[in-house]
């Protein structure tokens, strides 16, 4: 998590998560992160770190996860702030976030940014396109409105349930698209 806005992003996947026995989550929060956190969500930082199985100092460079060894599905920055991805297109490995981001992509495992900003410009597009061309999936929380969502919870839960599929995850937070109704197949 990095400290672009949409704390409730990452805080309603961590919540989810952490009712799941079958996955073992790893959250790196950066300083900026648990700033926004706090003043976004109203909440103390306990409220989303303890939704982790282990919780990676930031500035650990050493963790576990920061190792091609350590073996993984993949990994989610939501959000990703355009720091965070100038940090992953350049190979510029300072912290733990971008490092383990980097390993990802060099053991070709899936690398899901949820780039946090808008409007983009040209040079926030080129980063994406880098960024995409190295491997990484480049996945704005951008709703699906055909979902015809009816709630702000809703739109985060599809948001988040594609994210997740787009993982490998399986998950109950969206329904898969079936067609326009009333039409034949």
């Amino acid at each position: 998590m990095t400290g672009a806005s949409g704390s409730i992003l990452a805080y309603r996947l961590a919540q989810y998560l952490a009712k799941r026995d079958d996955i073992e989550t790893h959250g790196i929060i950066s300083d900026a992160a648990k700033l926004t956190f706090t003043q976004e969500m109203g909440l103390p930082f306990k409220s989303l770190s303890s939704c982790f199985d282990v919780l990676h100092d930031s500035k650990n460079i050493g963790a576990t996860i920061a190792s091609g060894s350590y073996q993984h599905s993949g990994m989610l920055i939501l959000p990703c702030s355009i720091k965070t991805l100038s940090a992953v297109a350049n190979c510029f490995s300072s912290e733990l976030i971008s490092r383990a981001a980097d390993v990802c992509l060099k053991e070709g495992r899936p690398l899901l940014l949820a780039i946090r900003e808008t409007p983009f410009h040209l040079g926030h597009l080129q980063l994406m396109e880098k960024a995409a061309q190295m491997g990484a999936i480049v996945f704005p929380p951008i709703p699906a409105f055909y979902a015809k969502l009816d709630s702000v919870e809703k739109m985060i839960d599809v948001t988040l349930g594609r994210m997740l599929s787009r993982l490998g995850i399986e998950n109950d937070l969206y329904e898969a698209w079936t067609g326009l109704s009333g039409q034949d197949s």
